[in-house]
């Protein structure tokens, strides 16, 4: 199969945690994405996913994994984090690298905390260490759009707060289009998703993260806030950090390096 492209998932508790992997290599990378998986999971989409990542696939075999499929309310970050070692286990990795990015990045730091044996290296991107006030204004804005089912205003506003000036030139041609293709009528795990972020705090709990550890920040981020990221730098001791200029929120998808950076981290020694 192209690329080694392959959907799958795993059972948790009464429910299942579907992932897509993809690459040959020896070595296992974990991706945990943000919170739009709440709006569309990676079910059945390996093929679709795998480009990005090919610099991985000769020493990685990378999975991406969504959150579970029966999410409880109240189904916090940190239970996130539990169900994600389950998982991670349950497929026999041994110790993986592990990239959160967003959210992803907030549930990566409570499985380096918690699961510590599972982890040989940590990436978190673009993420935080607990709900700042530009988290909590831009989380609790996309709340008020998906309740009210405003399906169009909740992509604009997220296209805004996370692309760069100049990526955002082209991106708005595409606004007219919203609503009218891709509508979503149903935002039960966004919403569970996004108000498990508004109740993390993990600032104290990621001074005990003990693997080599790379934070990839964004100068412009409009979501988690650049100090976000020097915040983390200083809590997790040896931690190294890389701030991209210019660049907002969805820096892991605008920067051209950002795989080559975060593979370059993987393979070196420390």
């Amino acid at each position: 199969m192209l690329w080694n492209a392959k959907n799958g998932s795993v059972q948790i508790g009464h429910t299942r945690m579907h992932y897509v992997s993809f690459g040959y290599g020896s070595k296992p990378l974990v991706l945990l994405p943000g919170l739009a998986d709440g709006l569309a999971s990676v079910k059945g989409k390996a093929l679709l996913l795998a480009r990005p990542y090919r610099i991985f696939f000769q020493k990685y075999t990378v999975y991406m994994f969504s959150r579970k499929n029966d999410m409880p309310e109240g189904y916090a970050i940190r239970d996130m984090a539990h169900d994600q070692a389950q998982a991670m286990e349950a497929l026999g990795m041994g110790k993986a690298a592990v990239m959160g990015v967003s959210q992803g990045g907030m549930i990566a730091q409570y499985v380096a905390v918690d699961y510590a044996q599972l982890l040989d290296k940590l990436v978190i991107a673009v993420s935080a260490p607990r709900a700042n006030d530009m988290i909590r204004s831009c989380v609790s804005q996309w709340i008020s759009f998906a309740e009210k089912g405003n399906y169009r205003q909740l992509m604009i506003d997220t296209a805004e707060k996370n692309y760069s000036a100049e990526r955002l030139k082209k991106i708005r041609k595409l606004y007219p289009l919203i609503g009218v293709i891709g509508k979503r009528l149903v935002y039960d795990r966004f919403l569970i998703n996004a108000r498990a972020i508004l109740q993390f705090d993990a600032s104290q709990d990621i001074k005990k993260i003990a693997c080599p550890t790379l934070i990839i920040g964004a100068e412009k981020d409009k979501v988690v806030g650049v100090r976000a990221s020097y915040e983390m730098n200083e809590r997790i001791a040896g931690s190294e950090l890389y701030v991209y200029k210019g660049l907002g929120h969805a820096a892991y998808e605008e920067a051209g390096d950002f795989n080559q950076r975060v593979f370059h981290f993987l393979e070196s020694m420390q």
